[in-house]
């Protein structure tokens, strides 16, 4: 039976993505909004299993690109990212078949739910990070051979912009410094792929497990148990920290919300802090007693330590109470391949990935 993204559940789709993004993906609130009104005027979406997909239909992702922070202030038209969509289409000469999430991060898990609903489309239970990374290039299907482009890039002003690139890694590059010039953040299509492509290098299932963590938050809460706990048990993570922030710093360089985040121990951690990084995303977690605990590509998200609601890097802030939680990365990203587009050391940590599991022992 189809699963069907409605009002009722879509919170749930947004909290758990927003879990799953590590920070990053963009604000959950702005893609909620978008995705709202277009299930308001169009109807629910099918969310649709990916070894339904025909092996020779055509899957276009659909995405925000550029520094979360932004997203803040420079609201999104509402047109953008469908404008970009349907560009792409007519540029390969292809109507898609489906559309799917980039990566699972809260606004880029719900801009698709919006595009979906406003052109008619069904959307994959599929991503191509099973989180979210910060650059272009860091999805499974560059391991897989697949190319970022043709890639469309629209924005609020009704500015498009098409790419053609030798490798991801330029489509990283030029497609940055697009969104810095479309003032720090635009609306991407990307990825173009078949179903049989979507099937062998994805990452699938990972729209519903999104929708099982948002519930799962919301069902412990209601019931007055421990959020974290339930989300702990379901994904096989780890409670890394629970403290206060005390410190935050943060700055946008090079198109990325890039910096610091201290948090001061409480409860079990008292005596000891925690210092996270990020890029978007959060990338390393450092004990002052332990020393790393965590690490990329591994899932390192902030959690509200009331409600288990996830905290954006653009929404961490003093005196916040948070509780800081570890999750096992999909296995592709273990590969030397994944470790070479996304460990520690392309982030010029001077660092060996230890799975998160091992660093808990």
């Amino acid at each position: 039976m189809t699963e069907r993204i409605t009002l009722d559940n879509l919170d749930d789709f947004a909290i758990g993505a927003t879990v799953l993004g590590t920070g990053g993906g963009g604000d959950p609130y702005i893609g909620k909004l978008m995705a709202k009104q277009a299930i308001e005027e169009h109807g629910p979406v099918d969310l649709i299993d990916p070894r339904d997909v025909p092996d020779d239909e055509l899957v276009v992702p659909s995405a925000m690109l550029g520094a979360p922070t932004v997203m803040v202030e420079k609201l999104p038209r509402g047109t953008e990212s469908t404008d970009a969509f349907e560009a792409l289409e007519t540029y390969m000469g292809r109507e898609a078949y489906a559309t799917m999430s980039i990566e699972a991060g809260g606004l880029n898990s719900t801009v698709p739910i919006a595009v979906a609903a406003e052109l008619g489309l069904p959307l994959v239970d599929a991503d191509g990070m099973g989180r979210a990374f910060p650059e272009v290039q860091m999805v499974t299907l560059t391991m897989g051979g697949i190319s970022a482009t043709p890639m469309s890039i629209a924005d609020e002003k009704g500015n498009s912009v098409f790419l053609e690139t030798n490798d991801n890694q330029w489509a990283e590059q030029f497609a940055r410094t697009t969104s810095i010039e479309m003032g720090g953040s635009c609306m991407i299509a990307t990825y173009a792929h078949t179903g049989s492509e979507l099937r062998e290098h994805a990452i699938l299932d990972s729209m519903s497990l999104a929708r099982e963590i948002g519930e799962t938050i919301r069902t412990a809460r209601s019931a007055s148990g421990d959020p974290v706990e339930e989300l702990l048990e379901l994904t096989d993570g780890f409670e890394l920290f629970e403290g206060k922030i005390l410190d935050v710093k943060r700055r946008t360089e090079g198109g990325f919300a890039m910096g610091e985040a201290t948090i001061d121990g409480l409860g079990a951690h008292e005596e000891r802090s925690l210092q996270l990084d990020f890029q978007n995303e959060n990338l390393v977690a450092r004990d002052s007693e332990r020393g790393i605990v965590a690490s990329v590509p591994d899932l390192i998200t902030v959690l509200d330590a009331e409600t288990g609601e996830p905290v954006t890097t653009e929404g961490l802030k003093y005196g916040h109470r948070v509780r800081v939680v570890g999750m096992p990365c999909a296995e592709q990203w273990r590969t030397d391949a994944g470790l070479e587009l996304v460990g520690p050391r392309y982030f010029d940590y001077d660092i060996d990935y230890e799975p998160i599991e091992l660093l808990q022992q």
